[in-house]
């Protein structure tokens, strides 16, 4: 065939039949993608390539019509019939199941006279296309949160403790600011709203607020989300002390309740109601009373809005763990009381923040290695096990990273990547529907742009495949050693490699890399010429691309040890001069002369990066924080081992004096 891409996308949605899927009642909907890769003179290759919007497919008829009179030849993947312009397509044997986000493809080859224009409308299974994941049957709460997938929380706003809602920071919401998250491609938005300081005294919310929460709520519903609302930062504010004032926090907590079912009970069913956010009780007698007095606020919860009427009779409700945990005797507390309620309209909700060493990077948590991996895996398999197994939906309310309230930048960037492309996929393959937290550090409220651009397109592609990553996106390079070559090793996570490019120039395979089972190696003779003039820092930026997912990025660092140099200063303000010659930091060790542990966290030897230690690369320098020095002991030498990412150590002394510090390499 001869070269050149001759490009048709042509993107419709259509809906699969509740017989072809698993469960009596469940959610439909699919994607078909069509492109013609290539095309010649009366002649194409097309590609197509269903999504599954909904619930498990079980085997697949696809149909269309030719609109030009085009003739199917040849496939592969499927048998594909025609009878004149109409066209069918059959799945294969081992390709007929279809998982919720996941992807069926097949293609053919085909003839063409006049022009080759590419069908607009295609039926699954015998029901036309719509556009839409699918409007899930009444009552199926298994599939109304299936279809809140992938969810967006507005955080740091409604739910803001101050006089409104800009109190922290973030400007009031706008119809804009909904229209550019469902832009992103958010099914579904998670409305967190503080309530108490808009309260009474006689428990009755001020009006202004009610009504400016029910026109978010509106816009929200208007863009076509699925809305959730809660009672949020209440929870310890004031709901925490209901062990020592049942009474008193159940009447406060009832009241919200009772006013929200009437304010919204004829709100339509996309609305939802979480009862409230990290519940938790200070003072409890432990874990039996913690467990009964959530679910006496749960039943409270439930009783009210079902007896409020309107669409509230059947509006899906959703119910925490105590602390949202996914720990087992949290969730068993949990399927208790929902099993209790007998109510088919109920879905449980936990958070997941990450395994808690990476999550704020402390106690050596550098990596997403093994055991943080593990962390979330056998959480989501316990909320699978517990609940959506046994036909109980799980929404994750929120998930990130707890370093994000510091500083995006607080876990490093590749192994944050790997993360959330792990999170995305796992709980993909568990049923369970993700709403990310953001109090406005992901994406702009006003801007509309990503503050990781990478970030955002690793989540988005986790929705519905998987990414190829590696063990690394830093390879360095020392400047004082000859340029050698350089080994990672390649995380296909089920997708092939394809190649490595700089820019959009393909790199050759054999000459400039090579591959022998999932080590990838750049030759020398590449790591010289991508070096350049080897400057310290970044030299050049490479993409390793794989068969799906989004290219895993690359950087060539050029690095010597860092130099740190003596300093002065105080508790308060207290930097190490720092010529970081290209490296990295990525830890800091702090021990006193006898061996033992200093600073906070002396339980581990390695400080928390941001809150006991942060590097300015621009001003050259490292600094250590006054919580950092608050736990170390006066007139103690303290030494510091600083870690870098290229594998470098330096050690550095320091000594606090009353408020003086002083250090010395």
């Amino acid at each position: 065939m001869p070269g050149g891409r001759f490009a048709v996308l042509a993107t419709v949605l259509a809906v699969v039949t509740a017989g072809l899927v698993t469960g009596a009642s469940a959610a439909a909907g699919c994607r078909v993608d069509y492109a013609v890769p290539s095309q010649w003179q009366g002649g194409f290759t097309a590609n197509v390539t269903v999504t599954n919007l909904g619930d498990r497919v079980d085997g697949w008829r696809l149909t269309w019509s030719w609109p030009s009179g085009q003739r199917v030849t040849q496939a592969w993947n499927a048998t594909v019939t025609s009878s004149g312009a109409d066209v069918t397509a059959v799945n294969a044997g081992y390709n007929a199941v279809i998982e919720p986000n996941a992807k069926a493809s097949f293609g053919f080859n085909g003839s063409w006279s006049g022009a080759n224009t590419a069908p607009q409308a295609f039926s699954l299974n015998g029901v036309a296309c719509t556009g839409d994941p699918g409007t899930p049957p009444p009552g199926d709460a298994m599939a109304q949160v299936a279809a809140m997938q992938p969810g967006w929380n507005l955080g740091n706003t409604l739910d803001s403790t101050g006089s409104d809602e800009t109190s922290w920071g973030n400007p009031r919401v706008t119809e804009a600011l909904l229209d550019n998250v469902k832009a992103q491609g958010f099914k579904s938005i998670r409305i967190p709203v503080t309530w108490g300081q808009h309260q009474n005294a006689a428990h009755t919310i001020d009006a202004a607020y009610l009504a400016r929460v029910k026109e978010v709520v509106g816009w929200a519903l208007a863009d076509g989300f699925q809305v959730m609302i809660n009672i949020h930062h209440d929870s310890w504010q004031w709901i925490s002390a209901m062990p020592a004032d049942r009474t008193g926090v159940l009447a406060r907590y009832n009241a919200i309740w009772t006013q929200l079912a009437t304010a919204f009970k004829d709100s339509p069913k996309q609305l939802v109601f979480e009862s409230v956010n990290e519940p938790q009780f200070t003072g409890s007698s432990g874990d039996a009373q913690n467990a009964q007095l959530l679910h006496e606020l749960n039943a409270s919860f439930r009783t009210i809005v079902r007896g409020s009427g309107g669409t509230n009779a059947t509006r899906l409700l959703v119910l925490p763990t105590l602390h949202t945990s996914s720990d087992q005797a949290r969730l068993d507390e949990l399927s208790t009381s929902i099993s209790g309620f007998g109510d088919p309209n109920v879905a449980a909700t936990v958070h997941y923040y990450g395994y808690w060493p990476f999550s704020v990077n402390v106690a050596g948590g550098t990596r997403y290695d093994a055991t943080a991996q593990k962390d979330l895996t056998d959480s989501f398999d316990r909320v699978h096990t517990t609940f959506v197994a046994r036909g109980v939906p799980v929404i994750l309310g929120e998930y990130g990273l707890l370093g994000f309230d510091r500083h995006t930048g607080t876990i490093e960037q590749g192994e944050k990547l790997k993360f959330f492309e792990h999170l995305g996929y796992y709980a993909r393959s568990k049923k369970i529907t993700t709403m990310l937290w953001d109090n406005g550090q992901h994406l702009g409220r006003t801007s509309f742009q990503w503050s990781d651009a990478e970030l955002a397109a690793q989540l988005k592609a986790s929705w519905t495949t998987r990414s190829g990553t590696a063990s690394t996106d830093q390879v360095f390079s020392a400047r004082s050693s000859a340029v050698t070559a350089k080994t990672i090793t390649l995380n296909p996570n089920g997708t092939t490699f394809t190649g490595l490019r700089q820019g959009t120039t393909d790199l050759v395979r054999g000459t400039d890399y090579t591959v022998s089972g999932d080590q990838l190696t750049l030759t020398a003779a590449a790591m010289t010429r991508l070096s350049g003039a080897r400057n310290y820092g970044t030299n050049a930026v490479l993409s390793a691309h794989f068969s799906a997912g989004v290219p895993w990025r690359v950087n060539l660092v050029t690095h010597d040890t860092p130099v740190l140099s003596a300093s002065t200063g105080t508790t308060a303000a207290f930097s190490i001069p720092t010529n970081f010659r290209g490296d990295l930091l990525a830890t800091m060790e702090a021990k006193y002369a006898d061996g033992s542990n200093a600073g906070p966290h002396n339980w581990t030897s390695f400080k928390e990066f941001d809150r006991a230690f942060a590097p300015n690369y621009a001003a050259g320098t490292t600094m250590l924080t006054p919580e950092f020095f608050a736990e170390v002991t006066d007139n103690a030498r303290v030494t510091l081992t600083f870690h870098y990412w290229s594998g470098a150590t330096v050690t550095y002394d320091v000594t606090r004096s009353g408020t003086a510090v002083t250090g010395t390499p």
